[in-house]
């Protein structure tokens, strides 16, 4: 090996650790950047062919490298969007939203996402959050797991969702046995709140009037303007295997059974515009509905299906992924479904700007995982998850480097004074 061979080794050595020095400054500059990957320069020997055919021993290069697979620490903040992922994984973003080019979705772990000005969730280096959307009946509408085709920007933004109907209606409840028998009462009254097919509210009313026969009850449905919409009347056992159970049910006015027959305790009942609401007052024999016992009257529990129309006011992230919207008519919908990205070789994934991360032929296939499913990790929100970057290990690096530096820079200090004094020979 020549002289020019050993200086060569030396300014290799130079630019390697330059390159070393490199990463290290990049981890501490990022040490605060949420969901940061550090990364490492490997030194690698390279060799020099000579004349001989040998190989010996030459200089040596730096390969770069990143610890994308080390999870860093979860802090909690305050933002419900906010998403941490725990285990493997990534979240897919966008560089704008509902991309069409594919070649513009990327992968990352920074989680720091934001409504924008149209409801679009976006990070703060202003990728957008992709998942698969569920349709209107809560079903996730199927997609490609392993391609980003069928993917969708996730969007909190103004969101609306129509009204439903009442069609069904529960009364629970009991009527005070001693008032019946001593001739018509004045009524016990109640009121419930249902919804119309255009999600608005209105009021029933149900008025039970105590009859002169013992254990009998007239039943008065009215809107809220006091018209009678239906009637019918309901006899209470006072003996037997079902005490103060329905007994039967009579005298039917605007009022039609809903199930096999009476005994069933449903019955439909027409309010006006088209539609007709299913009461359940309880089977007869059994205690599951109105009953007939001596005591109080307390007003009686009333359960409706249906719901008014609705405005999202907030989101809530689940550990798997699911976007759930909160109305302010207090319906719960799934939005979006947040896939996790899996990959064979996270290492192998090519980085690039805005803490993101590019699939590769090394990073092998991809596959749009459910959270919480096999390998895949979980979603934690209101949180983030911080650089995997240890401060103290870095700076113990950068001693090591700065020392290799300096030797590698005595080593070429040292073949300068040997050419040097090869040059004196001459003289």
């Amino acid at each position: 090996m020549s002289i020019n061979s050993a200086l060569q080794n030396g300014v290799s050595g130079l630019k390697a650790n330059m390159t070393a020095v490199v990463s290290v400054s990049s981890n501490i500059a990022n040490a605060g950047t949420d969901g940061y990957r550090r990364s490492f320069a490997q030194m690698v020997s390279s060799t020099v062919a000579s004349s001989s055919g040998t190989a010996p021993p030459g200089g040596v290069r730096a390969v770069q490298a990143s610890d994308i697979d080390a999870d860093g620490q979860l802090r909690t903040t305050s933002r419900p969007t906010d998403l941490a992922i725990s285990g493997p994984g990534f979240f897919v973003v966008s560089k704008n939203p509902n991309d069409p080019a594919l070649s513009n979705y990327m992968l990352t772990r920074a989680g720091s996402f934001r409504p924008d000005e149209n409801g679009d969730l976006r990070n703060a280096a202003g990728f957008y959050l992709s998942g698969f959307p569920y349709d209107t009946n809560g079903t996730l509408m199927a997609a490609d797991r392993n391609s980003f085709s069928g993917l969708s920007t996730v969007n909190v933004g103004t969101q609306t969702i129509p009204g439903e109907a009442t069609s069904e209606m529960g009364i629970r409840g009991n009527l005070p046995s001693q008032q019946t028998g001593v001739g018509a009462g004045a009524p016990f009254r109640s009121s419930a709140s249902i919804y119309d097919p255009l999600g608005a509210t209105q009021r029933l009313q149900f008025a039970w009037t105590p009859q002169a026969t013992n254990n009998e009850w007239l039943l008065n449905v009215e809107d809220e303007a006091g018209a009678p919409l239906g009637s019918l009347t309901v006899t209470f056992a006072d003996t037997g295997a079902a005490p103060g159970a329905p007994l039967s049910y009579t005298n039917f006015t605007n009022v039609t059974s809903a199930g096999a027959s009476a005994d069933d305790g449903l019955f439909d009942i027409d309010i006006g515009g088209g539609q007709t609401v299913t009461i359940d007052l309880g089977a007869v024999g059994t205690y599951g509905g109105i009953t007939q016992f001596a005591g109080e009257y307390s007003p009686l529990d009333v359960t409706v299906n249906g719901s008014s129309s609705g405005t999202l006011s907030r989101a809530e992230v689940t550990e798997n992924g699911d976007v759930f919207g909160i109305f302010d008519n207090g319906m719960r919908r799934a939005l979006f479904s947040v896939p996790l990205a899996m990959v064979t070789n996270p290492n192998g994934l090519l980085t690039t700007n805005g803490n993101a991360y590019l699939l590769s032929n090394e990073s092998g296939p991809l596959e749009l995982a459910s959270a919480s499913a096999g390998a895949a990790g979980t979603i934690t929100s209101g949180a983030l998850e911080s650089s995997n970057v240890e401060i103290a290990e870095e700076l113990t690096n950068l001693i090591q480097i700065q020392r290799a530096y300096s030797s590698n820079a005595k080593i070429v200090t040292t073949v300068d004074e040997m050419l040097d004094e090869t040059m004196r020979i001459k003289r």
